[in-house]
């Protein structure tokens, strides 16, 4: 037998060996992992615990929202939540009609399967979306029950005995295989105790695969389909928007695409500016008839959500200006209220109170107008600009996270979040 053909068939009896470890391994308690010898419940596990191994999908992960979900970490969710529920560092925190707080179980999973409301009291409460939030989601169940009403959160999912991967293998078989071949004849990697931040503990975190959910928009839809307030008013309803654009991409593809062989863990959305530059395509074009410069702006939504989606504070502002040779603006098609001065040009959707007039998310009790862009939408705004001195007329998109209202009484939020993020822009000059 050939040198090569010994190896092939080492490899060969080495991959059966590990096969064979991974689906007899002894797993813990339902929702549990060992912990010094101890069944410690999955969802009390800190993110800081899976950095030991997995740094730089840890650090992508602790600059995201996800890990700023929760009221201890999130301003605007913060503000909303002291103002709706109460303080996120009091422990039997309930709603007005005495009920659990349902926005914690999707900001606060990790609390919410303990009912609890006390987000300080472990880590794994205060960091939100943390590691184990989504990879304990064993099945999606849907969001909406035979009777209308809808399950949130970690209501939407069962959930797993074991940590759940998007594939068979953390590793790769020739890395196992490699590892096999030096002597480590355990299978690694979540497979095996292995040290924790406290170099006393001793951890194992088994691991199991489940693609069919992790790599599907059923890993997300549990939080992000729909959201309705206290009066059945729909909130945020990216799920019915997705539906809407009748499409095939998973939520994954944009919001995690594969960076360097892994998943990117920052999660984009709407307060990622990169991710929000993609969202668009703008394009404007300029026609000099007589006195007047007809401009066309045409904007395409790439995405098979509406932009802006998820909380309905969200909105846009296209900005058209034209400027003289000199660079001084000679005209704009709102100065300082879009909404008043030129209405098509602000993207938001409108909430009522009972007296028809706009209103904040939890006091709405029916939906307004809604002029957001809808999935794969090509919208063409016109506007006729008067030519004299007109040299260069250029478009801007802006994005805020709040409406102009909001700003102001929330004016003590972090300028970041305040101010408007340029996503978009087109300009054409004029011979």
């Amino acid at each position: 037998m050939s040198s090569a053909l010994r190896d092939r068939s080492r490899l060969a009896l080495v991959s059966v060996m590990l096969t064979w470890l991974v689906l007899f391994i002894p797993f813990t308690a339902a929702n549990a992992v060992m912990l010094n010898g101890e069944d410690v419940p999955l969802h009390r596990i800190s993110a800081d615990e899976c950095r030991l191994c997995h740094m730089e999908i840890y650090e992508q992960w602790a600059g995201s929202m996800h890990a700023k979900s929760s009221a201890i970490n999130d301003p605007i969710h913060r503000a909303f939540y002291k103002q709706v529920v109460g303080s996120p560092e009091a422990e039997d925190v309930r709603t007005k009609n005495g009920s659990y707080p349902v926005c914690l179980k999707c900001h606060a999973p990790n609390a919410a399967q303990e009912m609890k409301t006390k987000l300080d009291d472990v880590p794994a409460f205060s960091e939100g979306v943390n590691c184990v939030s989504c990879h304990r989601l064993k099945e999606f169940k849907g969001t909406r029950l035979p009777n209308g009403k809808l399950q949130l959160g970690i209501d939407a999912y069962v959930m797993a005995e074991n940590c759940q991967g998007p594939s068979g293998f953390p590793a790769s078989f020739e890395e196992h295989a490699a590892q096999a071949t030096a002597g480590e004849t355990e299978n690694p990697h979540h497979q095996r105790p292995f040290v924790s931040i406290d170099e006393d503990v001793e951890m194992a975190l088994p691991l199991e695969a489940n693609p069919e959910l992790l790599k599907t928009s059923a890993a997300c839809l549990g939080c992000h389909d729909k959201r309705n307030n206290s009066h059945g008013v729909p909130l945020c309803s990216t799920g019915d928007e997705y539906v809407h654009g009748k499409t095939h991409v998973s939520c994954q593809s944009c919001h995690m695409p594969i960076s360097g062989g892994f998943a990117d863990h920052t999660m984009g959305g709407g307060h990622d500016e990169a991710t929000l530059r993609r969202a668009l395509i703008m394009k404007i074009e300029t026609e000099k008839q007589n006195d007047t410069i007809q401009t066309r702006v045409k904007i395409k939504n790439q995405q098979p959500h509406k932009v802006p989606t998820g909380a309905p504070f969200r909105n846009m502002m296209l900005q058209v200006t034209a400027y003289n040779r000199d660079g001084a603006v000679v005209w704009r098609n709102y100065e300082k209220n879009p909404m008043m001065e030129d209405p098509n040009s602000y993207f938001h959707l409108v909430l009522l109170g009972d007296d028809g007039k706009p209103t904040s998310p939890p006091k709405a009790k029916s939906l307004g107008a809604d002029n957001r862009l809808e999935p794969y939408e090509t919208r063409t705004l016109t506007f006729d600009i008067p030519a004299k001195d007109v040299a260069l007329v250029r478009a801007e998109m802006n994005y805020s996270l709040l409406w102009p209202g909001l700003k102001k009484a929330l004016s003590f939020l972090p300028e970041h979040l305040l101010e408007a993020k340029k996503v978009a822009f087109a300009e054409s000059r004029l011979h």
